[in-house]
């Protein structure tokens, strides 16, 4: 919580922005109040929309406080760009996709007349994102293309490519995989040195790998993912998928899968090695390979309480 605090104080949105995301699970209802209301404070001084809506989200879906009203006023009071952008994002991550649409509509006849094409190119891959959520992937996949198009006039490189990520990974939740794969593999010598992207491609292939139930290669590309998102924004991201391949494996019973990989990423993490070794340490024991006496000897090197949770809940996976 100090940590979100200073942030606060020094007027680092885009820090305090990544803080809530990645702390706002280890706060409790009061804790989480008090930085909320500071945060808001902040991201209308410094007008900040970006901000706003994830602490708008965050009162909503954790604290039952709806601000979405508020949000709504501010949007036709400022009537701009990205307040409304901000505003249909909002409505997608609360569940609104019919609103979200709707106002992305509008946004998109606006900055299409002005010929703001970089506006236009994020409403297109906006609205695709919803589509895919609503499972409309052939609707989905028209619209990365149109966004794709509007990001290659321009020359913006970066946005083109993570648009080209996406639509692969949509190619394979339609049912195409080895297209998606062929697509994705195109890409990847483009985004070497671009970590962001390098991760989301390795991410995406790990999904791929998962839903064929290849696990040796899913869990190949969480390495390869969270080797490259160290540092970065990405770091979370990766190690969850991780963690959730972790927990599927736990369920199925596939102890042999996770004590056979697991010393790949006690050696690439040093730093995290006596949580790989805990991990391999409850494989071993679920599959009758180790006795309790000689797993809790593991257990007790981890000290990260995040850590110990995270363990606690493989050691359930299966109940």
């Amino acid at each position: 919580m100090e940590e979100i605090l200073k942030a606060i104080e020094e007027k680092d949105c885009k820090r305090v922005a990544k803080l809530l995301y990645t702390k706002v699970d280890q706060l409790d209802d009061d804790e989480l109040k008090e930085v909320l209301e500071k945060a808001e404070k902040l991201a209308l001084e410094c007008e900040d929309y970006e901000l706003y809506k994830i602490v708008v989200y965050y009162f909503h879906e954790l604290l039952g406080i709806n601000k979405v009203p508020e949000f709504e006023k501010l949007a036709e009071e400022k009537d701009t760009f990205e307040v409304k952008y901000h505003l249909a994002d909002l409505y997608y991550l609360i569940g609104e996709l019919e609103k979200s649409l709707e106002l992305y509509r509008a946004l998109l006849e606006e900055e299409a007349a002005k010929g703001h094409l970089e506006h236009v190119g994020k409403i297109y891959y906006a609205m695709a994102m919803i589509y895919e959520e609503l499972q409309e992937y052939d609707k989905a996949l028209e619209l990365m293309k149109k966004a794709e198009e509007a990001f290659e006039s321009l020359g913006n490189e970066e946005e083109l490519l993570r648009v080209r990520i996406h639509r692969a990974y949509v190619m394979f939740e339609a049912g195409h995989p080895y297209e998606a794969k062929a697509m994705l593999a195109g890409l990847l010598p483009k985004v070497l040195d671009k970590k962001d992207l390098h991760v989301e491609v390795h991410l995406s292939f790990e999904e791929i790998f998962e839903d064929d139930e290849n696990y040796d290669a899913a869990l190949q590309e969480c390495l390869y993912a969270m080797i490259h998102a160290k540092g970065t924004d990405y770091e979370d991201i990766a190690f969850g998928s991780l963690m959730d391949v972790l927990w599927q494996l736990f369920l199925d019973d596939e102890f042999e899968t996770v004590y056979l990989n697991i010393d790949m990423f006690a050696e690439a993490f040093p730093d995290m090695r006596n949580f790989f070794e805990a991990v391999k340490a409850i494989a071993l024991y679920k599959d009758g390979k180790m006795d309790a006496e000689e797993v809790s000897k593991y257990l007790e090197k981890v000290t990260d309480e995040r850590q110990i949770e995270l363990l606690e809940l493989l050691g359930e996976a299966e109940l």
